[in-house]
């Protein structure tokens, strides 16, 4: 088997420690020997790690995402190490011969001879962004729960407001939510603060809002209400901050918004996930396939047991989720809303979803400006420094050694 790197080193990271395995050229010629140290997780200890390699002269440092303790191993030797992040399962192991210093060794060795391929980890401001767009997220879906979770405590009182409006945190429905907390039980005086196309419904209102709703409920109700509200404010201070954070981008931003189905919070999480830069990605296919929107090759003599995608970035196939929704509630709009019909007749709503969803990203990828995290002020700045030498020399608390054949 070719040999690419004669030294290279693989890391097993765990939550305190590390298992550090440098592999280099033996005594005798054909041989490889590999040591392993454990060293702190701590950043004083990972710069000193970091030294120790750029000593060894390694020239690729293989590390397994697991899950997030590679990050202030990777952030802390990007700059000066030639580090490669890689899947865990494309770097499995030799099935009974698992344990942590047989695994930095594993690592070692494959990226020795080339064959590991590195995951996409995106520049320091794209990885900010990413922070805020994730936050977002996150805090708009709490917000969904705990909108749901109100709506089951309705349940419990007979109150069947949900059954007579479309969104139960409408202005309608958080004035009648608010008069009932503040002690207001009749149901004709809390239907006749429906505004608007509501007051339509007020009979059915009426009906709706006749139950056994108490001062326990109401104290649980005005909980719910409190923490939407919170999540509501986070959500926005978050939005205001991307919309900063997007100024680099704004070009790209609009160009996605163009897309059917592609609203600005959608577009911001696409390149928030992909960088805006898709010259990463060699084709559009390519930038799919990473995100879990490619059908998956699984053949065996002649059969394909399955087609089934890959798990993907759960974030951009949330918000492509999202985009792709919106176009088969208004189908007769574009083209893609005639795509959906289309497949929606032949394979079903599931399969005519995730075709479109597809869809769009290939149209992202094959369009999208090329604007890169490099144009943002921080990475047109001077180069960065490499940061101080740790106070502390930390010790290794385990060293092996073995002679090993290429």
């Amino acid at each position: 088997m070719d040999l690419v790197h004669e030294h290279a080193a693989g890391i097993d990271i765990s939550k305190s420690d590390a298992k550090v395995a440098i592999r280099g050229p033996g005594r005798r010629a054909g041989t490889f020997t590999t040591d392993v140290t454990t060293w702190g997780a701590t950043t004083n200890q990972i710069l000193a790690l970091r030294d120790m390699l750029v000593a060894a002269k390694v020239t690729t440092v293989v590390m397994e995402a697991t899950s997030d303790y590679w990050r202030p191993f990777y952030y802390l030797f990007e700059d000066v190490l030639p580090v490669m992040l890689v899947n865990a399962k494309a770097a499995r192991n030799i099935p009974g011969r698992k344990t942590d210093v047989s695994d930095a060794a594993w690592l070692a060795q494959l990226g020795a001879h080339g064959l590991l391929r590195a995951s996409f980890v995106p520049p320091e401001p794209i990885r900010k962004l990413r922070d805020l767009t994730q936050a977002r997220t996150l805090a708009i879906q709490d917000r969904v729960r705990e909108i749901q979770r109100l709506e089951k405590f309705l349940e419990s009182t007979g109150i069947k407001l949900s059954d007579s409006v479309s969104d139960l945190m409408g202005a309608s429905s958080r004035a009648m939510l608010a008069a009932l907390i503040d002690g207001e039980r009749n149901p004709q005086k809390l239907a006749e603060m429906a505004k608007g196309v509501m007051r339509k419904r007020i009979p059915e209102l009426i009906e709706a809002l006749t139950g056994r709703f108490g001062d326990h409920h109401a104290f649980i109700c005005s909980m719910h209400l409190d923490r939407i509200d919170s999540l509501t404010r986070w959500a926005d201070k978050l939005t205001t901050r991307i919309d900063e954070a997007m100024a680099p981008f704004q070009a790209a931003r609009e160009f996605l918004a163009t897309i059917p189905g592609v609203s600005i919070l959608v577009a911001d999480v696409i390149i928030a996930e992909t960088g805006a830069d898709m010259t990463r990605f060699e084709t559009p296919g390519r930038l799919a396939s990473w995100a879990g929107l490619s059908p998956g090759s699984n053949e065996s003599a002649g059969r394909v047991k399955s087609t089934k995608t890959r798990p993907g970035n759960h974030y951009i196939k949330g918000a492509l989720g999202v985009a792709a929704l919106s176009i088969a509630r208004h189908p007769n709009d574009s083209y893609l809303g005639a795509r959906y019909k289309r497949i929606l007749v032949r394979r079903g709503k599931i399969k005519a979803i995730v075709a479109n969803e597809h869809s769009i990203l290939t149209a992202a990828g094959t369009c999208s400006p090329r604007a890169s995290a490099t144009t943002t002020p921080e990475t047109t700045s001077s180069p960065k420094k490499t940061p101080p030498a740790p106070k502390t020399t930390p010790s290794a608390a385990s060293k092996h050694s073995a002679t090993t054949s290429p």
